[in-house]
């Protein structure tokens, strides 16, 4: 038995569109979840950069160690991060260099910079990046990220 108010679907290709009132709700809803979350997302790409130069020097500092397992020593400052990707001349030699090397590409920092590779001592260095103001010292994302604060 139907009753007379019913919103049955009446035959096969009967159909029930939105009212006017509920796509205005749905417009609202994601005005309002745009509102709210838009600012979050805008203010978020300075600590994704740092977050990314952070994952690179540490990927640099594991390659580097993996070079100094084969040749005895870190490059030189000379020799640099490139040494990572081609045979380095120069001293330390670097004897049972990995033809295939150790990293394929160098990176640069997200803000389009040059890692900054230091050696300090036979078995120890200093890896960092300047940050988005590409100079030392500073705040937040202009910091430094080095790798002995990771």
């Amino acid at each position: 038995m139907r009753h007379r108010n019913c919103r049955c679907i009446r035959g096969p290709h009967a159909a029930r569109g939105f009212t006017l009132l509920e796509i205005l709700i749905v417009v609202v809803i994601i005005g309002i979840l745009g509102a709210v979350i838009v600012p979050n997302l805008l203010s978020r790409p300075g600590q994704a950069r740092v977050t990314a130069a952070e994952s690179d020097i540490r990927s640099l500092s594991n390659a580097l160690d993996i070079y100094r397992l084969d040749n005895f020593n870190y490059p030189s400052t000379d020799q640099g991060l490139d040494a990572l990707v081609a045979q380095p001349s120069g001293f330390p030699e670097a004897r049972n260099w990995n033809p295939e090397g150790y990293i394929k590409k160098l990176p640069e920092d997200p803000w389009g910079s040059h890692y900054v590779y230091e050696r300090d001592g036979p078995i120890s260095f200093v890896l960092f990046s300047l940050g988005a103001d590409g100079n030392e010292g500073g705040d937040g994302v202009n910091a430094d990220i080095r790798l002995a604060d990771l």
